[in-house]
């Protein structure tokens, strides 16, 4: 067994993922990158089934013998009107973002007991676990259901020493995001360069995208000893847009 913290990040090929990969191997963690189309060296998951996700947790224990955090990053995006909303797309986003945190909580959850500092649980739930928007009636389901599922792991894993936050981030400049802008000027019939300032950043006060490293800070903060106090509990990163 390594000595060093181990951490499972999924969705770890771009935007977010790959900026909180690089930040905790920076801060010391032995990490398992894991993505459907993985880079670097990353493990090959479908995390829209079961044995994706067993195979995701198996990883990180064959590794390292240990499994001390998990970040629940994973994501994509599908804008519709609830009238033409495929249902086949709904029950990919509603696997891919709900399920597979519950699943990975589940089979990881005797290794996060056994963590020697604690075991942490990090789901990346958007503002959107936390506030609404239309057109995006799975991707808004899946997040309000995440945070829901980080409060009930919160409770469940107390006694056990595991602390499981959601984090809550305003628009990012991801490639998800910029594969928004297209999808959301034929659902508003607007050009794109009006889609970013009269749509995606309409809810920031600060009007501007979040960088990735942002919220990969705010990942290696929660991860850190200070972290400990933060269970349960959705956490913002949204310049200001759910302080309306």
């Amino acid at each position: 067994m390594s000595d060093r913290r181990c951490a499972l990040v999924t969705g770890s090929a771009g935007g977010i993922g790959r900026a909180v990969v690089a930040r905790l191997v920076a801060e010391g963690f032995d990490v398992v990158a894991c993505d459907l189309r993985p880079q670097d060296g990353g493990v090959a998951c479908d995390l829209t089934t079961r044995e994706g996700n067993r195979a995701a947790v198996d990883a990180a224990l064959e590794r390292h013998g240990r499994l001390d955090a998990i970040v629940a990053n994973a994501g994509m995006q599908h804008v519709a009107p609830v009238a033409e909303f495929p249902e086949d797309r709904w029950d990919e986003l509603i696997a891919l973002m709900l399920t597979s945190p519950f699943l990975l909580a589940r089979y990881a959850w005797d290794a996060l007991v056994q963590a020697p500092e604690g075991g942490r649980f990090l789901a990346m739930a958007s503002a959107h676990g936390l506030v609404a928007s239309p057109f995006k009636s799975a991707y808004v389901s899946a997040k309000h259901g995440v945070v829901g599922l980080v409060r009930t792991l919160a409770l469940e894993g107390a006694e056990a020493g595991i602390v499981a936050t959601a984090i809550c981030p305003g628009f990012v400049r991801t490639p998800l995001v910029e594969r928004q802008l297209a999808a959301q000027a034929q659902a508003h019939g607007l050009p794109e360069d009006a889609v970013l300032r009269d749509v995606i950043l309409a809810p920031h006060a600060i009007k501007r995208l979040l960088e990735p490293e942002e919220v990969a800070d705010l990942v290696a903060f929660l991860l850190g000893p200070t972290g400990r106090a933060f269970s349960g509990a959705p956490i913002p990163i949204d310049l200001g847009w759910t302080a309306r």
